[in-house]
């Protein structure tokens, strides 16, 4: 039993199989010896020195410890386990206070990482259930620089003197669970406090981030995960503690274990941390308001559910936090549905009723549930709430589009920078990709993972991958070369940007060579459509606008002193009425950086008999069309928008979007 002050100390001290003293548990072994005494400072006696041998799991031990503790494995072995020597410090300490007609006791460590950075991680990952006293202790060497600010390296005799009509000030305390709330863009916050960590395993959660840091107080709803291009967890999560002290504890847990991987921690600033916890919308502000609420995230909502419909589905046994007030859907700024949901639950029981009916249907979709946290609210709905809705197009209502050697954004060249990846399994995603790459991920580019799909848009067991540098490429394709990927060996092979662009522009690559992408041939549209001005250029915006490039570009005026990528297209020749479309880009782009991070690709060399010539900023609306019959024509496109294009300036308004081509 704890005091906030009390006439009786127990002094704690421990020891790992590898690093002491100010590195204890920083290599991450296991705790091989406690020691604990209890301390009478009112009649400034001091009772048994009570020592006690921890049996590892692993029975190991550095050299240094060897030395230090002077202990052996064959002594180790016959140590009882840490569960049975926490029973044994709780008896022990219980009887001595007994006798002494006490009833409570302050517990007292020389420097706080023998609870912080041992304890606590190895109970959490043993699932061992410490003792309250372990959750508040004083730090005495604080304690004694606080009281006596001129004297160093303080020996038991003058602390006790210098304690024994000391009223502790400062208990340090342990943080039991994980807080969670919302976190506005303006409030700040300190650089010196955020990390982030990389390398997570795709299904954790903000739970298994906090277990992972268990003895560091993290900040209130100061885990953020983030999420790729495709809205899905990176692997990746920026996490604020409560002051720099524990985020430099935090950095000594750089490649610790979360199961069987280990994770990276490096420093992170405020700015970091804002981008993807903060928010401003006063809808979110209040669904998070309310506190020690477990959040589940739904994807694959249909369209025209209701909340009812959601509070029927998710049942009695799981029942939403204030019904519907506890349900938050996620909208385009417009206010159209996208399929995603969040929702609070009183307490866990509930929140795993509901994550049992992960895949259950709801009207014609099977919907997907989540654990989520309030970070990753903020981040679904800022990014939901800006992306562009109409992108920009020149004022005539059909052109003939450029036909593209490359992706702007995939500058062509002979370095053989890039690696190949043959032989994927079709279920493979981008998480298991950047799995099978491990401790290569750092070295891909920013945006830089691009999987090849086929002619029903469906993977095609190949993918692309820009390194950092050619001797990085040449690294990953000599070490992961057919390794295997869940039942399927995967091949590996360096090659160059040039190469991977022809492919993911339709071409193929194999061992005859390179055949470049069928994009030569136009498109004819039927004579009976002729109705369409003559060839007019489009705006560099309108070309690559989200979700194509991960990074929208601002068009450049044509007098810049770094001229925008000129492209070919093909001339008018025969019909007005002909569209030159480029049908063959049939790849991904994933694994999205920080803005900005992603070069841009140089002038492309012209295909031959094609014209190269600038592009010039317009007016007007591009809308993209998604669920279209697989049988639909281009009179059945042209027949849906029948009636809403302006005789006068050959635009089309505002439409419906959710009116049916049959």
């Amino acid at each position: 039993m704890m005091a906030s002050h009390s006439d009786t100390l127990v002094v704690f001290f421990g020891a790992t199989a590898g690093a002491n003293g100010g590195k204890l548990g920083s290599d991450e072994r296991e705790i091989i010896l406690l020691v604990w005494q209890i301390v009478d400072l009112h009649e400034k006696k001091v009772g048994k020195l009570q020592r006690r041998l921890v049996k590892p799991d692993s029975l190991e031990l550095t050299d240094q410890s060897k030395e230090e503790t002077g202990l052996s494995v064959e002594e180790l072995y016959k140590a009882e386990p840490l569960d049975k020597v926490l029973q044994q410090f709780q008896q022990s300490v219980s009887a001595e206070l007994k006798a002494l007609g006490r009833s409570s006791y302050t517990l007292c460590v020389d420097g706080p990482l023998i609870i912080r950075q041992a304890l606590h991680p190895e109970a959490s990952k043993k699932n061992l259930v410490l003792p309250e006293c372990f959750y508040s202790f004083v730090d005495v060497r604080k304690e004694f620089h606080k009281c006596c600010p001129n004297k160093f390296d303080p020996h038991c005799k003058l602390v006790f003197e210098s304690l024994a009509d000391h009223k502790f000030s400062c208990f340090e305390a342990v943080k039991y669970k994980l807080e969670s709330g919302a976190c506005s863009k303006t409030e700040p916050v300190d650089s010196e406090t955020v990390i982030r960590a990389r390398g997570l395993p795709w299904q954790s959660s903000d739970q298994d981030i906090s277990r992972f840091f268990k003895g560091l107080n993290i900040a209130k709803g100061g885990v953020a995960l983030c999420l790729n291009a495709q809205g899905r967890r990176n692997g990746e999560a920026l996490v604020r503690f409560i002051n720099q002290e524990h985020r430099d504890l935090a950095l000594e847990r750089h490649k610790h274990h979360m199961g069987s991987r280990y994770i990276e921690v490096y420093k992170a600033t405020g700015e970091e941390f804002l981008k993807i916890a903060g928010g401003t919308s006063n809808e979110v502000a209040q669904f998070l308001s309310k506190e020690n609420q477990v959040i589940i995230r739904m994807r694959g909502l249909p369209f025209t559910a209701s909340p009812q419909d959601v509070l029927t589905f998710l049942g009695a046994d799981s029942p939403v936090t204030d019904a519907s007030d506890g349900l938050l859907f996620v909208k385009y700024p417009d206010g159209r549905p996208t399929g995603d949901a969040f929702v609070l639950f009183s307490c866990e029981e509930y929140a795993l009723n509901a994550l049992k009916k992960h895949k259950q249907i709801l009207g014609k979709r099977y919907i997907e549930l989540f654990r989520s946290t309030a970070a990753e609210v903020q981040q679904v709905l800022n990014r939901y709430m800006s992306t562009p809705l109409i992108s920009t197009l020149p004022s005539s209502s059909m052109v003939p589009m450029p036909v593209l050697a490359t992706p702007p954004y995939l500058a062509t060249g002979s370095t053989r920078d890039c690696v190949r990846l043959r032989g994927l399994p079709y279920t493979a995603a981008i998480e298991d990709i950047l799995e099978f790459m491990g401790e290569h991920t750092i070295d891909i580019k920013p945006h830089g993972v691009h999987m090849v799909l086929n002619q029903q848009g469906r993977p095609s067991g190949d993918a692309f991958i820009q390194m950092r540098s050619a001797d990085r490429a040449f690294m990953v394709a000599q070490k992961c070369h057919k390794k295997m990927m869940k039942d399927r060996y995967v091949e590996v092979f360096q090659c160059s940007t040039e190469e991977m662009s022809f492919v993911l522009m339709g071409g193929t690559l194999n061992r005859s060579g390179l055949s470049p992408p069928p994009c030569k041939l136009p498109c004819l549209a039927p004579p009976a459509y002729a109705a369409f001005p003559s060839p007019a250029m489009l705006s560099e915006a309108a070309l690559y606008q989200p979700p194509l490039l991960a990074t929208p570009r601002t068009p450049q005026p044509p007098h810049s002193p770094h001229p925008t990528p000129t492209l070919a297209y093909y001339p008018p020749q025969h019909h007005p009425a002909q569209l030159y479309m480029n049908m063959n880009m049939n790849y991904t782009a994933y694994f999205a950086s920080p803005p900005g991070s992603v070069a841009l690709a140089a002038q492309q060399p012209h295909a031959q008999g094609h014209v190269a010539s600038p592009m010039m900023p317009q007016h007007g609306a591009l809308v993209r069309m998604q669920g279209l019959p697989y049988n639909a024509g281009v009179k059945d496109i042209l027949s849906f928008f029948q009636g809403y294009q302006s005789p006068a300036s050959g635009q089309l308004p505002a439409v419906d979007l959710q009116k049916k081509i049959s």
